[in-house]
């Protein structure tokens, strides 16, 4: 998992309340499991004019023009802004790597779905609850200004803005530290593997008989 501490980027909106994980990447991309190639067909109804399908070069497919994640004002972002609810729906992983695939550290929302927030947290993804006043500003700053930046500081919990204005937000000590070191629920278990094994030794040792059956 990538490593968070401070994140600069380009900030793209998208302006629509209760976005479910199903409009995040739709049910007929979730074959795969390798965490990565869902970056295509993340948003794929709202990106696309037609029915996309896995495995599909998506290079020429016909694109939406009115949806901003294919405005050229908005390429290359890494913020996402986005309304109330974001990640409703069914607790599917893949939306979070999809986000990452595209290029997406950081998405800004007044409130997530519960599981969506932590699955994002899990793959490295930063989720950021604000107030709805103050996404509202971000709304309008960001449609204001082409090429928007935002300065997201995980050590300090501030979200910055080109004027330096700065908004906190909350995010529990051990999310936190696990996003600083860039360390997964995997990583976190590699990280003791030396007791593990000595462990498995041990026990080896005092039950050969259960070592015995399953090797």
């Amino acid at each position: 998992m990538k490593a968070f501490t401070v994140h600069k980027g380009i900030v793209a909106g998208i302006d629509r309340s209760n976005v479910d994980t199903d409009m995040i990447i739709p049910k007929q991309f979730l074959k795969s499991i390798k965490r990565s190639g869902f970056g295509p067909n993340l948003f794929d109804e709202l990106r696309y004019l037609d029915e996309g399908k896995p495995g599909q070069d998506c290079s020429n497919r016909p694109l939406n023009k009115d949806f901003p994640l294919n405005w050229p004002r908005y390429q290359g972002a890494s913020v996402l802004l986005a309304r109330e609810n974001f990640g409703c729906g069914s607790s599917r992983e893949h939306a979070p790597w999809a986000l990452d695939d595209c290029g997406f550290r950081v998405v800004i929302a007044p409130s997530f779905a519960d599981i969506f927030f932590n699955n994002c947290l899990k793959n490295g993804l930063l989720p950021i609850v604000l107030k709805e006043n103050i996404v509202d500003r971000l709304f309008a700053e960001v449609e204001a200004n082409e090429g928007y930046e935002l300065t997201v500081d995980l050590p300090r919990q501030v979200v910055v803005t080109p004027s330096g204005e700065e908004f906190s937000f909350d995010i529990d000590e051990f999310s936190k530290d696990c996003l600083l070191e860039g360390l997964d629920e995997i990583g976190l278990t590699l990280n003791d593997a030396d007791v593990i094994r000595a462990y498995e030794a041990a026990r080896e040792k005092d039950t050969p008989w259960l070592f015995g059956a399953i090797k």
